[in-house]
């Protein structure tokens, strides 16, 4: 169900490059495995830079957040479709798992399997729910983040490595942990894993497997795209961002909800904002808070797409990083 390329949001050739915590929500151990935050000897020699990236993957997920319009979803503004959580809900849950992505990133220099990096996400999905009262706010970020973060501390990054290293490290996801989260099975009880199996897509899980090719050849394109057209607006660079994810991603979370019909009309709402110029056509908030109030009225809430928006951020920030 992939969606065709808008010109506006694809940008430039050259710039697109052709299960921590079981995204699928499946069985958490939150009240099997005890909670206890990375200690100094976690990090090793390398805490410093893992901070870093902890600090740009908690940045990430802020940005993520006070992004608007970002049709049915949380921000500032309000609540999209949720009723189970707000902005406040959402800082809580990006301060908790914020040390785990630490983690993560020392885990990935001293080249961890995914056993461990599971292991390490579940930790962070137990932190989530304790400081959410419950609420799964993050469980799809600290999967797709986590293994960027890993994958940050794998390659040595986190200090700037260019327009390409970006894409590159994206990719070097799947190289390294392709396989294994392939062999994962999909939940069967989560409400994204039965609609990954109900309407035939991979969802977050083969987006990672594959090395987040979405993000390689939309997201991060998209965004530079809106730095270009609005410089000194990254909101408005993250809104085009989000709505050229939003136009070709098969969200889980949207076929959960709303079935095919519900992603095929949230696709088409947005490839139309992006067809009339995205963020570089007049008016272009108002419209996109029209199609907002569509999706909060239909109950529609893309949180696959609000993931994979986090994680193109946290990539674009490892990559331009001092």
């Amino acid at each position: 169900m992939r969606g065709r390329r808008h010109p506006v949001y694809v940008g430039p050739p050259d710039a697109a490059s052709a299960a921590l915590a079981n995204p699928g929500g499946g069985p958490t151990l939150r009240d099997e495995q005890s909670l206890t935050a990375p200690d100094a000897d976690a990090c090793r020699a390398d805490a410093p830079s893992a901070g870093r990236v902890a600090d740009l993957a908690h940045a990430a997920l802020i940005g993520e957040l006070e992004t608007w319009p970002k049709p049915g979803l949380v921000s500032p503004v309000d609540s999209g479709s949720h009723d189970d959580m707000d902005a406040e809900t959402l800082r809580r849950s990006a301060a908790a798992i914020r040390p785990f992505f630490a983690e993560l990133v020392a885990a990935g220099a001293r080249a961890a399997e995914m056993a461990e990096l599971r292991a390490i996400g579940l930790k962070a999905e137990t932190a989530m729910m304790r400081a959410t009262g419950g609420v799964n706010a993050h469980r799809g970020a600290i999967f797709s983040l986590g293994l960027i973060c890993a994958v940050a501390g794998a390659k040595g990054e986190g200090h700037g490595v260019g327009r390409a290293g970006a894409e590159a490290l994206a990719e070097a996801v799947g190289h390294l942990w392709g396989p294994a989260i392939s062999r994962a099975p999909v939940s069967a009880v989560s409400h994204g894993g039965r609609a990954a199996r109900r309407f035939g897509v991979g969802g977050a899980s083969a987006e990672a497997a594959s090395g987040f090719p979405t993000i390689r050849a939309i997201g991060l394109p998209a965004l530079r795209f809106g730095r270009s057209c609005a410089p000194g607006d990254p909101e408005a660079a993250r809104v085009h961002c989000f709505f050229a994810l939003l136009a070709v991603v098969d969200d889980t979370n949207l076929l959960h909800r709303g079935g095919a019909d519900g992603l095929v009309g949230a696709r088409a709402a947005a490839a139309t904002f992006l067809d009339a110029g995205g963020i570089a056509a007049p008016a272009w908030r108002e419209r996109a808070a029209a199609i907002h109030r569509s999706f909060v009225a239909a109950r529609l809430s893309p949180g696959g797409c609000a993931d994979l928006l986090a994680a193109t951020l946290l990539l674009d920030a490892l990559a331009s990083a001092p």
